[in-house]
């Protein structure tokens, strides 16, 4: 009996090993992983031994190893992890994005952080990852709440500028840019994202590398790249070869700002203090833990930052479509909304795919995750 046990405990070893080593192989292997960086990167001053940094000592893990996250992530009992049925959507029609004033802007939320931006007459897309599965790994990565999206890729009309934070899965998704390159004018990217935007058959000159305070003027349109407090990587052996950013889009009436992911910090004042005040920041807030605290806000710090920024209204995103941290699905927005109740905050809600036109009206404020 012993002698069975061994080796079945043999051969389960063996099977894991096969298992992690295929597993990893894949990955590997797999287009989603992207390509690599080839040019150094040291004069951006956020760079040194072949890796991005933060200015300020950011960790990863604030507490225990990333195996313990990713069990605690996949055991874990939270209840409410993610909604009991698909999320109240509104359908979005192409040819409404397409007859538009040029004084008109509106912002169009797709679920956790991907928007449409319809601003000075054109069309920007923000982190547009609109796939329904993440990543290379089926059953690994999250699956998005809704079955479907309020416009396929596939339907959006031209995209003038896609603008990426990082290139996490979940901000840069590989099946989303097969289906947008051929219809995109140009992809404005943080240092290094580029190889993997060309490895996919984004023409290179279809492809600009930003680092902080860079700037793209289009017509009646400038384009900010601005500090953020995160870190990168798409496969095991990859991490921090390529940047991170937040966005500002200005006009000479209206200023927006994206937070990408990151965790809070004194860049936000800065930023505010530069380029605000800010009609509409859209702020991270979601998949935050006590084990990753300084690259992902919590709620309240989410509304501090927003506080920094000079935002006359905020608006949650990295929520509702995945589940990537033990909280409730809807704690993001319970929270922040009682929080930016608290510091007189205007905070706008919109369900999935419904517009937020910034035009002196109100703005979507129900409750609907209730």
């Amino acid at each position: 009996m012993r002698n069975f046990f061994k080796t079945t405990g043999k051969l389960l070893l063996v099977l894991v090993a096969v298992l992690l080593v295929a597993g990893v192989a894949f990955a590997q292997l797999s287009p989603q992983l992207g390509g690599t960086p080839r040019q150094d990167y040291s004069t951006s001053g956020h760079y040194k031994d072949g890796e991005f940094y933060n200015p300020i000592p950011t960790s990863v893990m604030t507490g225990g190893s990333q195996f313990a996250a990713l069990r605690h992530l996949l055991f874990d009992k939270t209840p409410n992890k993610k909604p009991p049925g698909p999320l109240p959507m509104q359908y979005l029609d192409s040819l409404t994005i397409t007859q538009k004033t040029p004084d008109l802007v509106r912002v169009t939320w797709f679920g956790h952080s991907a928007s449409l931006v319809e601003i000075a007459g054109q069309n920007i897309l923000l982190d547009p990852m609109l796939s329904i599965k993440m990543g290379p790994l089926a059953g690994v990565a999250p699956t998005r709440y809704n079955p479907r999206v309020p416009i396929a890729a596939e339907q959006l009309p031209a995209i003038d500028a896609v603008l990426i934070s990082h290139d996490h899965y979940d901000h840069l998704d590989y099946q989303t840019v097969l289906k947008i390159k051929e219809k995109t004018r140009h992809f404005y990217v943080p240092l290094g994202a580029g190889a993997h935007l060309r490895r996919w058959g984004v023409p290179a000159d279809k492809v600009t590398e930003v680092t902080w305070g860079d700037s793209v003027q289009l017509p009646g349109l400038t384009l900010i790249s601005t500090p953020t407090r995160h870190f990168s990587g798409r496969g095991l052996t990859n991490r921090n070869s390529t940047f991170w950013t937040s966005w500002v889009l200005k006009t000479p009436t209206k200023r927006l700002f994206y937070s990408g992911d990151g965790g809070y910090g004194p860049h936000f004042a800065q930023i505010g203090a530069q380029y605000g005040p800010f009609d509409l920041a859209l702020m991270e807030c979601g998949q935050y833990d006590a084990q990753w605290a300084e690259i992902h806000m919590r709620p309240e710090q989410s509304v501090q930052a927003a506080l920094d920024l000079r935002a006359r209204t905020m608006q949650p995103v990295h929520w509702a479509a995945f589940t990537e941290a033990n909280h409730a699905w809807n704690d993001p927005v319970r929270r922040a909304w009682v929080e930016a109740a608290r510091r007189q905050l205007p905070l706008t809600t919109p369900e999935l795919g419904q517009p937020v036109v910034l035009d002196g009206r109100l703005l979507p404020r129900q409750q609907w995750w209730e």
